[in-house]
This record gives structure tokens, sequence and C-alpha cells, in this order.
């Protein structure tokens, strides 16, 4: 076939290259042009706030002491005003009222009462000037807060100004911003990333910055602050809401992250954010992806793959997308955390001791574990699946978390004491384990922490180098670990391999051989199936009756289990571990001679039934986070920066917007202000205590897990049957079939029903 030579010039004015090399395509155009549904209340001209002091949280003394002014704010629900004045004019008559800015004057929270409706109204409606931040990692969505803000703020008062600050934090101190008009809203309108105005990671954290942030804002004529970011960047905005608010500027703060870490509940447990922005896309981006690792493993047969996912504190991730996919193996560190090991307890008080290494998982124990898992499915002919690891397992395992502890007070102390960084005073691994060694041995010049000892010297050292120089990585910004940077899958899998060869020494780690391919092997050798079939398999009996039909799909399943009972996997004797002792087995049953070769086609059976374990092992974090929203995000962004709006134009200052029922349909949905300061508690931060906005973990009494662990017997698939993968959708806007929000909240949102209807 002859290849036509074409023009360069004629080829890139072609309509079909242009289509090919434009960067927009058709799902871009889709998600811009993609309209999110909007809670009732926003159908309204006008919103007011009304306290709702029926949500109480129970208070840290210290957030009492250091955020006085914001501590006593209400959990506040909008409110559409039915009475309202509208006025022919309204920027002339709200600037004639209010003023052009009305910092000095800044009123209190208004509260959903049909009096003074006209008050309300002026100070609704009036021109603001409002900045935007995105402090952190990006989520998907963040571009829909803007939106949301923007088009609230411009609907009320079509003078008002939105303001962006450029590559986060930063962008406030260095005064920095670029305003959002609405060409660029529209451009970023339902897309990925935070690429409108970047983000960035510094904290306004010392009176310096606090100083520098004032003059921002205030050289704006900034009305009000919005911070979108995790639990840190809302600790953030509280600060500054303390700070600013004697200068008539508000802060509200919005829920990002993808780790799913921010959730609020009440003192009582009534649920008011059930779960941060981005949190779905990026499960979803996940889960496409491992759900396309479950379709290669069931192709190749050959591999386990170990997929971590982000989640630093919390396994949010990692059990939404096991709900997602339906994978083989799936690790919860939240459950971990609390275990104990019955077995060795009953063990111990046999012989009337104490096992203390029963309470509390060790990383041998977990390898165990999975080893466990592995062997299983080997056992019915699957060396192969996919299992799924948060990526901050390792800090609920406890001899890791107190390796942890220990290092983070060491090297703060040595931070304070000698006022050096302890990475840049010890910047090789062998420098920073001479230090330690010197520090168990006691000939430190200074230590405030004398809490590294002999013991743990010992036991640091028993630890592969990689996983010592993981342990002693340079700390985060807020001092903590940083899990992302140490390869955990590698870490755990390493152990599992170790064990793995200990129980294959020891015959019990096989593949099995399925019962319809001996039988038709034997029949092409012309060789007797029983007479070999009892020697070589352990669990061989000549009255099995053995069916090539598939497992049974009619449902009669109980417990996860499938209910055929039919063989269909021998497993090889355990005493056979070599070509050497299958030999001796057939000749100790009288088949062959010394002198006998085995038939080639047992010696091909036996092969078959070695396992060689072989992973691949993926990280999934960044290109979740970078993914284009889903609708359910989408639509949740877009009523958060709304619900922000209307905060601010209502006089509120260090809340966080929020949308409670999120696990219901839009039109059921709330929007909110909680007081971000009545979130806080004490945490050890750079080894010190620092007053900041808790994260949440998997609760291992939710529904989403009871139902991950009742299926995990089923998802294992350790049987003859197939494999249960679940396809999830791929991120799209078009077509019907896009899933409306996460798994996770669907499960949980389901509630017993009331014993008297029964």
């Amino acid at each position: 076939m002859s290849v036509k030579k074409v023009d360069i010039e004629y080829l890139l004015t072609h309509p079909e290259t242009k289509y090919v090399i434009d960067d927009i395509n058709e799902e871009t155009m889709d998600r811009r042009a993609f309209a999110p549904h909007k809670c009732e209340v926003f159908s309204s001209d006008l919103i007011v706030l009304e306290d709702q002091p029926q949500y109480s949280f129970a208070i840290n003394r210290e957030a009492e002491n250091k955020l006085p002014d914001i501590i006593n704010n209400h959990v506040q629900k909008l409110l559409p005003c039915e009475r309202g004045c509208h006025f022919d004019n309204q920027a002339e008559k709200i600037n004639k009222n209010i003023g052009i800015h009305g910092n000095a004057s800044q009123p209190e929270t208004v509260k959903g009462n049909p009096d003074g409706h006209g008050e309300n109204e002026c100070r609704f409606f009036k021109k603001r000037n409002i900045g935007i931040v995105f402090s952190g990692g990006p989520a998907p969505g963040g571009h829909n807060v803007i939106a949301g803000i923007y088009d609230a703020a411009l609907k009320a008062n079509p003078d008002s100004k939105i303001f962006g600050f450029i590559l986060g934090p930063n962008g406030i101190l260095e005064n920095r911003y670029v305003e959002i008009k609405k060409e660029l809203v529209d451009r970023y309108r339902n897309m990925g990333g935070f690429t409108m105005i970047k983000t960035g990671r510094t904290k306004i954290d010392s009176k310096h910055k606090m100083e520098l942030s004032r003059q921002t804002c205030k050289g704006l004529n900034l009305d009000a602050l919005v911070i979108v970011g995790g639990d840190d960047s809302n600790t953030n905005a509280a600060f500054l809401a303390q700070e600013l608010k004697s200068d008539g500027i508000q802060v509200i703060g919005i829920p990002k992250t993808i780790d799913g870490d921010i959730q609020v509940k009440t003192e009582n447990g009534v649920t008011l954010c059930a779960i941060s922005f981005g949190f779905h896309s990026a499960a979803r981006a996940f889960s496409q992806n491992i759900s396309n690792l479950c379709t290669d493993a069931s192709s190749d047969l050959k591999y386990w793959h170990v997929c971590k996912v982000m989640g630093r504190v919390a396994s949010h991730l990692a059990l939404e997308s096991a709900l997602q996919t339906h994978a083989n193996f799936t690790l919860i560190g939240e459950e971990l955390a609390d275990y104990v090991d019955n077995e060795r307890i009953a063990k111990a008080e046999a012989k009337n001791e104490i096992d203390y290494t029963a309470f509390g998982m060790t990383l041998r124990h977990l390898s165990r574990l999975i080893c466990d898992a592995i062997v299983k499915r080997a056992a019915h002919g699957k060396n192969y699946g996919v299992m799924i690891i948060p990526e901050g397992v390792l800090e609920f395992i406890n001899e890791i978390q107190l390796f942890i502890i220990k290092l983070n007070t060491i090297i703060a102390d040595y931070n304070q004491i000698h006022d050096l960084d302890f990475h840049a005073a010890f910047p090789s691994l062998d420098a920073k384990l001479e230090y330690l060694r010197r520090l168990s041995r006691g000939i430190t010049e200074k230590s405030s922490s004398p809490i590294w000892n002999s013991r743990d010297d010992e036991l640091f050292n028993d630890l592969p180098s990689f996983f010592q120089e993981g342990l002693l990585v340079e700390r985060d910004t807020h001092g903590n670990f940083q899990f992302s940077q140490v390869k955990t899958e590698k870490i755990i899998m390493d152990m599992v391999k170790d064990y793995l060869h200990i129980l294959k020494e020891k015959g019990e780690y096989k593949v099995g051989i399925e019962a319809d391919y001996y039988r038709d092997a034997m029949k092409m050798a012309k060789l007797d199936p029983d007479l070999y079939g009892n020697v070589i398999f352990k669990n061989y009996k000549t009255k099995d009756i053995i069916s090539s039909s598939p497992p049974s799909t009619s449902g009669h399943e109980k417990n996860g289990e499938d209910s055929s009972r039919d063989l269909r996997y021998y497993l090889i004797n355990s005493n056979i571990i070599s070509m050497k002792t299958l030999k001796q087995s057939i000749v100790n049953a009288g088949i062959i001679s010394e002198d006998e070769k085995i038939p080639e086609t047992i010696t091909e059976i036996y092969k078959k039934s070695v396992p060689n374990i072989k992973t691949q092992t993926h990280f999934y974090g960044y290109d979740g986070r970078g993914s284009h929203p889903t609708k359910f995000d989408c639509n949740y962004t877009y009523n958060l920066g709304m619900t922000a709006f209307s905060l601010i134009a209502n006089g509120a200052t260090g809340q966080m917007a929020v949308i409670k029922n999120l696990e219901h349909s839009i039109d059921q949905w709330e929007p909110m202000g909680i007081p971000i300061a009545k979130l806080m508690h004490l945490e050890e931060r750079k080894g010190k205590l620092a007053l900041v906005m808790e994260k949440n973990i998997v609760d291992i009494n939710s529904n989403a897990f009871k139902v991950l662990k009742a299926m995990r017997k089923k998802w294992l698939a350790a049987n003859h049957g197939e494999d249960h993968y679940r396809k999830p959708a791929p991120i799209r806007f078009r077509g019907n079939s896009e899933e409306d929000k996460p798994l996770m909240l669907v499960l949980n949102a389901i509630s017993s029903p009331d014993k008297k209807s029964l």
C-alpha cells in the first residue's frame, strides 16, 4: 500500500486535523456547559441565616482561650426570606444606606426573622470585595466553588468584585492576585484542578504573616476572605477570622480534601458534613484504574496487583475503592488499630502466662493475614489478585507508631535544643543512625527526651535500610510523618514474600490443579487418574464427581459464599516440595521403581502446582486529585460556593460552609455554616501540642465498613467460582449512568426499620 504525500500546511489546516489537535474537545465543551443543580434555598433572591443551637459540640478549652470572638458561633442554617424590599436601583439604595464597603460597622449575624427584613436585604445586596484562596493539594471541584461564589455575588450586586490569590496563601502574603471575571470563570466551570489561581501549602501561622495578610486584605478593601482547604487550612481560617474580625473582614472556610477526613458530627452524633469535596471524584478515578487491574489480573492469571491509595491518616479512599471495585483483599488501617489476637491470648492463658504482643497489630502478623489470603486463592488455582492498601496503614501498626512518635519527639527536641534542623545536621542515613546510637547510650551532648533506649536501637537496626530511611524522612510543614514518601507496599510485600517462601518450603503454599484439567491430561497420557491422584493429592477422592459446569449463579448464597460444594481443584500433598520428594512418593506407593522416570504428564502437573508470586505495585494519589470532578462534586462544590457567599452576605465569620444531607437527593440538601472553632482539638505537631481542626477516620461501626467486612470472603473468592469484580463507569457527563454520590454515603444513610413497624 502506497502512502500519499500530503502538504504539511494543508494537513494542519484540514478540519479533521484541527479537531484532533484542538485543546478543547466535546467532553470539555459539555463540562463547561453543564449547569449544576442548586439547592432549593438558592432559588430565593434573599437568603437569611437561622441559628441552630440544638447542634452542640464538645468545646476545647484552648479553643475558648485562643478564639474567644468566634467560639460562641452557632451552627447556622440558610433559609429563604419570603418578605423583602425590592428597590428599583438596588446598588444606589444600598450604597446610600451602608456605604461602599461598610467594613467599619460589620453587622452581627442575621437571623431568619421576617422583622427587619429591609435591613437584611440592604446588607445582603450591598457591593462587596471577596477574596478566594486555595490551600493545600488540589481536589476536583475547586473551580466550581469559585463559580458558585462569583455567580451568587454578582447576582446580589453586579458591582461586586472577586479576587483570587495566586499560588495559595503565598499570594496573600505577597499581595499577588487576579480579579476573577466572567471569561475566566466560564473557562474553568466543572473542570478539574486548581489551575485558575493555583495553590500552595504555606501556612499563615505567625504574627508577621498575620500582619501581612491584614495589609493585603485591607489594601484590596476586602469584605471577606474564603479559604478553600483541608483541616489545617480551615484551622488557618479560624485564626484569621479571630485576627481580622476587628477589621471587619470576614473569613469563611470550605472543606476540601480527597482523603475524605473532614467529616463533622455533633456531640450527639448528627452528621452535618458527611464528606469533603473532591473525595468522590478521586475515589472514582482510582477505582477506574483499579478495576482495569482486576480485568488484567483475571486475564493473565499471574500477577498480584498491589494498589496503594492516598489517605495519610484515614482509610476512606481505600474503603470507597473497595466498594467500587470488589478487589480481592483490602486493608483498612482503622480496623488494625485496636486489634486483639484472641487465639494468642488463649494459648498464653493455657500456659498461665500473658502474651503482651497479642494486643496490637504487628507488621509480621499483618503480613501473615495477607499471606493467608494469597494461599487460599492459590489453592483454587488463583495465584493472582488485586489488593488495596491505604497510604497511611503503617500509622495503625503499633510498633511502627511507637517508632514514629519517638522519632518525631527526638527530631523536634533536637531542633529546639540546638536551634538547627535535624535533617540538615545529619544529611545521611548513617549520620542519623549514629546519632540515635549515641542517644541510646546516653552520650549525646544534651537531650530532653531520653526515650530512645538500646532495645529501640536494636529493633530499629533490624529494619531494612530503605524503611529506616523512610521513618527518618524529613517531616512535613506540620511536623507530620510523610507516609507518601515511604514505600509502604514494598515494606509489607517484602515481608509477605519472605513468609510465602517459608510456606512454600513447608508445602503449605500450592497452586491448585483444576480437576477437569487433571482428568483430561491423565486420559491423554493413558494414565490411571485414581492411581496417581490418591498418592500426589491430599484432597483426592475416587468418589468425587467432577463437573465442568460453571459455578452456581442462581443467587443461593449465604454470607458471601458460593453454595456449590463439588470439588474442582486438587492440592499436591504438603510433603511433596520438590521433584525428588515427588518421585519418592510415587516410588513408595509402588507405582514406579527407583530406576524409572516420573511420567512427563505428572511432572507437568507438579510444575503447575509450584507457586511463583509475582507482584506489580501501583500508587494512586496525584492522578485522582487531578481528575475532573464527578457530577456529584460539580453540584456539591457549586452549592458550597453559593453557601459561602450567603454566609458572607449575612455577616458570618469563622464559619465553614457545608451541605447537610449529602447522602440524599439534591432537593433535600441543606446548606449550613458550622463554627470552625468548635471543631478544634489539641494535636501533636512538631513534638508540641497545637490547636487544629480534628480529622475523622473510618468508623468501623459504620454501615459502609460493616458491608465491606461482610463481603470480604466473597470478594476474596478463594473458591472454584469466578471473581466478583465490579466495573465502575468512568467519570463522564454524557449518558445517564453517572453515579450521583459516593457508595459510602449510600450505605451509611441506611437505617434500621422501626421495630414497631415490623
